[in-house]
């Protein structure tokens, strides 16, 4: 199957799939479409078991898909951009101080604390996995996936400010993540792609390449799409330069070894803040909206259905199926400690939304990226213990399975019971994303 007979298989099962979500289900659309996507991997493995060929049919097809090359190579750049359109900057600059704590040392402290305490589960269940695995599990689950919260929170009537940590952490804290994530896989296996062993001024130099590159890269794109834009005053060519913006510079990234991801959230907030007062007219700001509105939600439903249908490629060993259960109670543990400790060290001087702690804590979605980084594990973990991998791919599915359907279909009742749904000052339809 080429790739055009790939993409257009997606895209109609996904079609299906919003429809009879839309028509009959009613539930939020990505906890619906994984959902669905569950539902229809179960009857393949039904039908499998009766006629071999149908399952083995689908998992070729998903194995051809590759989840995570799809996401982190192609979906991701579009979908962030299109979050970070809507991102208030006035509204993150009031949230910088507890954005950039949760993204940074929130992160470390929750890769540290699932790394070990899931280090202590595999060891109690049998399993002979290293601490330094362990750790690479706690930096790919600890992340909030920015695509999965700005799903759910489009239809919240959280608190704006409320909206804006959580979004605005979600959206940043990739960076940090992807850099501890990369060591930690050396680490773990030894050496780079080129057998080095990561020591801490290596570790400085791909912070600096990924990170502080990739902010510095997205400022300096965003800034020519700006400067073109406002050259000009038509909207048809407009929104082509920000489709350019994305494709070219996501890929240009890739290339420099920056961050994508982080590059895109910034030229996103440069574009949607700088660009949307200064560059635009009305009629251009309407048709971009229009059309980065359509483009999420045509990405998040191929994605949320994918997420859906990987259940098919994943070997459910009993063990380490344990260990993903297990590892759910201790994700939200890590959390909430990397919520908590941020937000009252920062009490002192500023004040917070009543329940801040807790709505973050729950609301920390785990989603695709999670799955993603897990999955590309498989050339590097993979090639020297394939049941280690297999089973670190399980855990990060069930508690990203378990982050989707559970806090995320559960969000709007936790909100109404503390009573901050709708409540004065909420986020709305564009006021931190629109989707």
């Amino acid at each position: 199957m080429d790739p055009f007979q790939l993409a257009a298989l997606l895209i109609t099962i996904a079609a299906a799939f919003s429809y009879v979500n839309h028509r009959f289900l009613g539930l939020p659309s990505s906890i619906g479409l994984m959902a669905l996507g569950l539902a229809a991997s179960l009857v393949v493995i039904a039908a499998g078991a009766v006629w071999p060929g149908v399952s083995e049919r689908a998992v070729k097809v998903l194995e051809a898909v590759s989840f995570d090359r799809a996401l982190m190579e192609g979906m991701l750049g579009f979908l962030l951009f299109a979050g970070a359109l809507h991102v208030d900057l006035d509204d993150l600059f009031e949230q910088k101080g507890v954005i950039a704590l949760t993204a940074t040392l929130g992160l470390l402290l929750s890769t540290a604390i699932v790394g070990a305490l899931l280090h202590a589960v595999a060891g109690a269940l049998g399993l002979d996995v290293s601490f330094a695995v362990c750790l690479v599990f706690g930096a790919l689950i600890s992340p909030t996936d920015p695509i999965a919260v700005l799903a759910i929170l489009k239809s919240l009537g959280a608190p704006r400010t409320l909206a804006t940590k959580i979004a605005g952490e979600s959206l940043f804290n990739d960076g940090v993540a992807v850099v501890v994530f990369l060591a930690l896989v050396a680490i773990a296996v030894g050496g780079d792609a080129h057998g080095h062993a990561p020591d801490a001024a290596g570790i400085a130099q791909l912070f600096a390449m990924e990170a502080i590159g990739g902010v510095a890269y997205g400022l300096a794109i965003g800034g020519v799409g700006y400067a073109m834009m406002k050259s000009i005053e038509d909207y048809q060519v407009e929104v082509l330069l920000s489709l350019a913006l994305v494709a070219g510079g996501y890929s240009l990234a890739m290339a420099l070894h920056v961050s994508g991801p982080l590059a895109m959230v910034v030229a996103g907030v440069f574009i949607g803040n700088t660009g949307r007062r200064f560059a635009m007219g009305p009629k251009t700001r309407e048709h971009l909206d229009t059309f980065w509105h359509l483009v999420d939600e045509m990405l998040n439903a191929v994605l949320f259905v994918l997420i859906g249908l990987e259940v098919l490629v994943i070997d459910f060993a009993p063990a380490w199926l344990a260990v993903g259960v297990a590892a759910v109670p201790i994700v939200l543990l890590a959390r909430f400690l990397a919520v908590a400790l941020p937000v009252q060290a920062l009490r002192r001087f500023r004040p917070f939304t009543p329940h801040a702690i807790k709505v973050m804590t729950w609301g920390g979605l785990r989603g695709g990226i999670s799955v993603a980084l897990a999955l590309s594990l498989r050339e590097t973990l993979g090639a020297r213990d394939l049941a280690t991998y297999e089973g670190i791919v399980l855990a990060t599915y069930v508690v990203v399975v378990f982050s989707i359907a559970v806090q995320g279909a559960t969000m709007a009742p936790l909100l109404r019971r503390l009573g901050l749904a709708n409540a004065p000052g909420a986020s709305h339809a564009h006021a931190v994303v629109t989707d």
